[in-house]
């Protein structure tokens, strides 16, 4: 298959956050962006370019049957429903971590799909171009005052699952910060089910990738 997939890295490792937690996968992470976050963790400008087939033939060498689409941002790549049916066909059961700012052109071919609405970015998620059904929602706790902000998308976005994920800023997990969020989160729409949840980001604790 022809097109070229401009990624920063594919790699082994173990989903760190949301209900898949500890899931052994190999990460497809791409990495240009349609959003500029303060507190990224993907090196934008460490770029590597592979064909459809080049990227199959490494994921199905490393071995896992799950494969997680991130980024930077997928949804806005050349080129990914072919990688995806290209995966499908090796036999992958792929999931996608989103911004959802732009809504898949072809959600059916993920298996999994897991929003992280940005706090920074409220007037870019527009109806009708955003994403508005996932399996799971994660907001990152930038500051302990955006549960308006969280309540917002939890109207927009149907999911069967909302956390809250602590901010990792210069290496330091902010942990209580993300605790007091989930507090206030909760506290807006008292016993409303499912709660938000706290997502810890298991691969942080861990130390590996």
């Amino acid at each position: 298959m022809s097109g070229l997939h401009r990624l920063h890295a594919i790699f082994s490792s173990l989903q760190g956050e949301g209900r898949n937690s500890g899931r052994p996968a190999t990460f497809i992470r791409y990495s240009s962006c349609n959003l500029s976050c303060r507190w990224c963790d993907t090196h934008r400008n460490e770029l590597i370019s592979l064909t459809t087939d080049e990227v199959v033939r490494q994921v199905v060498a490393l071995g896992n049957r799950s494969v997680i689409v991130t980024g930077g941002e997928p949804t806005i790549q050349s080129g990914l429903d072919d990688l995806l049916r290209a995966l499908k066909a090796a036999g992958m059961w792929i999931a996608l971590e989103t911004n959802g700012v732009v809504a898949p052109t072809h959600p059916e071919l993920f298996d999994y799909i897991a929003v992280s609405p940005k706090p920074d970015a409220l007037d870019k998620y527009v109806e009708g171009t955003m994403i508005s059904k996932a399996d799971e929602v994660r907001i990152v706790a930038t500051t302990d005052e955006i549960a308006s902000f969280c309540r917002t998308m939890r109207e927009r976005i149907a999911a069967t699952d909302y956390y809250i994920s602590p901010l990792d800023k210069g290496g330091r997990m902010h942990y209580r910060r993300a605790f007091r969020l989930l507090k206030r989160v909760n506290a807006l729409d008292p016993g409303r089910l499912p709660p938000w949840s706290l997502s810890i980001q298991m691969h942080k604790v861990l130390g590996i990738r």
